[in-house]
């Protein structure tokens, strides 16, 4: 009873300072998605490469400025974000009430750094856009691809969308989580700056191929697990497990190392056929097909690939959780 008396506060301690900000930021994020009224660190991010690839991308040895810009960069935020958390924790142990200020930060952190929700409402407006007319749907779809738009048929703009969102369930849900897990908050940033280096510069186009080259190899490898746990999850929850045999056939088919495994997995799911020609920044891509069936994709094929969505989110945000509340309940069970 003594020990219980002792070891119990500092079980509901590591339930207050780790699980309920990630309950919380999810929560945020499922509620607010991006709301363009509240400030965001990702728009510093892009700030901070903007500046540097104007600085740096011209002259000789762009790939070593290029990795230099991105190894301070990263290491700029996760040292900074570390320091905030020891200012806090440190304050924590002085004065209880800063947990409350320890909590805000972190939730509010991983609120900024999920993205489901926006990309989720993107999509459906995408749909609903090409639905009413083709251009309309073009211009919708070009918030959220990269490729040229202007020429896209009312097909390759719903395969698109939908590519773009079993890509960003790895990159803006379960890396950000994944990484989170491995590095606590400071993790969770430091991805996402690597992240938006990619999105910003990880192009293989004249301007950013050497520059950019470093920031594209190191998002890769940020991406290497996640991406594959993705795909896992996406199985999981739609209950089709002979389908990893088709994500493992496909996933490695397209030109990203890990874009691949989400893609194949929805497209698997929906029985649909991903991939083919683009266009980025007037350069033609030829990316390999993901799938075989090149069916029209409907409106039903958007609701599905958004269930799954929400359903691995509630995976990745639950299971810890369930976890935590089963260790909890033993520990007081064999009290």
């Amino acid at each position: 009873m003594n020990a219980l008396m002792y070891t119990f506060p500092i079980y509901m301690l590591v339930g207050i300072m780790l699980l309920l900000p990630l309950l919380i930021g999810w929560a945020l994020d499922l509620w607010l998605g991006d709301p363009l009224w509240m400030p965001h660190p990702v728009v510093g991010f892009g700030k901070m490469i903007a500046w540097g690839e104007k600085r740096f991308n011209q002259g000789k040895h762009r790939k070593l400025k290029g990795a230099m810009l991105t190894i301070f960069l990263v290491s700029f935020v996760f040292f900074l974000a570390c320091m905030i958390d020891l200012i806090l924790l440190l304050a924590v142990s002085e004065d209880p009430v800063v947990l409350v200020l320890f909590v805000t930060f972190h939730s509010l952190v991983i609120f900024w750094c999920l993205a489901g929700t926006t990309l989720i409402r993107e999509v459906r407006q995408t749909f609903l856009a090409v639905d009413r007319s083709l251009e309309e749907g073009r211009k919708q779809v070009a918030r959220i691809v990269g490729r040229d738009t202007s020429e896209l048929s009312a097909q390759e703009i719903r395969t698109a969308a939908l590519e773009t969102l079993s890509e960003n369930l790895s990159d803006g849900v379960i890396a950000p989580l994944f990484w989170l897990a491995i590095g606590g908050v400071p993790g969770m940033l430091a991805y996402k700056m690597v992240n938006t280096l990619d999105s910003m510069i990880g192009y293989k186009t004249a301007r950013y191929r050497d520059f950019g080259c470093f920031a594209a190899r190191l998002d890769d490898v940020a991406n290497f697990i996640p991406a594959r746990l993705t795909a896992f999850l996406m199985v999981l929850v739609s209950g089709r497990f002979s389908l990893l045999k088709f994500v493992a056939k496909y996933g490695s088919k397209h030109a990203s190392p890990n874009s691949g495994y989400p893609e194949a997995a929805f497209a698997g799911i929906l029985n649909c056929r991903f991939g083919g020609p683009h266009t980025y920044f007037g350069q033609l891509f030829d990316k390999p097909f993901i799938g075989e069936n090149d069916r029209v994709l409907t409106t039903n094929d958007m609701q599905t690939a958004i269930r799954i969505n929400r359903r691995v989110e509630c995976v990745a945000i639950l299971v810890p959780l369930l976890f935590y509340l089963v260790g909890l309940g033993l520990y007081l069970l064999y009290q």
